[in-house]
C-alpha cells in the first residue's frame, strides 16, 4: 500500500462526519444518507484501497452475482398478523418468583416512626396507600425517602443475609 494512502486511511477516524460524507461522495461518486462515522470510515477506506490496488476480479463479481441470484432472500418483513405457527400461544412476560416473598394477598405490617405501615402483596407488585409499586424497595423508598432494601425494611431478610 502506498505511504500516502496509508496516511489518508489512518486520518479518516479523526475527521468529522460531515467531512467523511463529503469524502464518501468524492470517492464513491454518490452521496450517502448515513451519518454513522464507523461505517463511513470503513467504506471510504475500502474504496480507496480498491481504487489503488485493484477492485474485485470479473470472476469474483460473476460468482457473487450467482450466489446472490440463488439465495432465498426475503425483501420485506412478514406482515405483523401473519400466523407462522399452527398453535400460536400469546407471549407472556414471566417475572422471576422471589421465594422470600409471601403469597399474593398477604399483608406485610411494619411500624415506622410511629406509623403502622401495611403493604399488600399483589400478583404483580405491591399495594401501599392506594398506589401500586413494582418492588418492596420502591415502597420502602416512598416511606423513608431514601433507597433501602425492601426485604430488609419489611423484615423478610435479616441484616447482612445473602439472598
Amino acid at each position: 500500500m502506498l505511504e500516502s494512502l496509508a496516511d489518508e486511511i489512518a486520518a479518516l477516524p479523526r475527521r468529522r462526519v460531515s467531512e467523511l460524507r463529503a469524502r464518501f461522495a468524492e470517492v464513491c461518486g454518490e452521496p450517502t444518507p448515513s451519518h454513522n462515522k464507523v461505517w463511513l470510515v470503513k467504506r471510504i477506506a475500502w474504496r480507496l484501497q480498491a481504487k489503488a490496488e485493484g477492485d474485485l476480479s470479473e470472476r469474483a463479481r460473476r460468482r457473487a452475482a450467482e450466489l446472490a441470484a440463488e439465495a432465498d432472500v426475503r425483501l420485506s418483513a412478514p406482515p405483523a398478523d401473519a400466523d407462522t405457527t399452527q398453535n400460536k400461544q400469546p407471549a407472556t412476560l414471566r417475572m422471576p418468583v422471589d421465594d422470600r416473598l409471601p403469597r399474593p394477598g398477604t399483608i406485610l405490617t411494619r411500624r415506622y416512626k410511629g406509623r403502622s405501615l401495611q403493604v399488600e402483596v399483589l400478583e404483580q407488585g405491591f399495594a401501599f396507600e392506594g398506589k401500586t409499586y413494582r418492588s418492596l424497595s420502591a415502597v420502602a423508598k416512598a416511606v423513608t425517602g431514601a433507597h433501602c432494601s425492601g426485604h430488609f425494611f419489611f423484615g423478610l431478610t435479616a441484616k447482612g443475609a445473602k439472598s
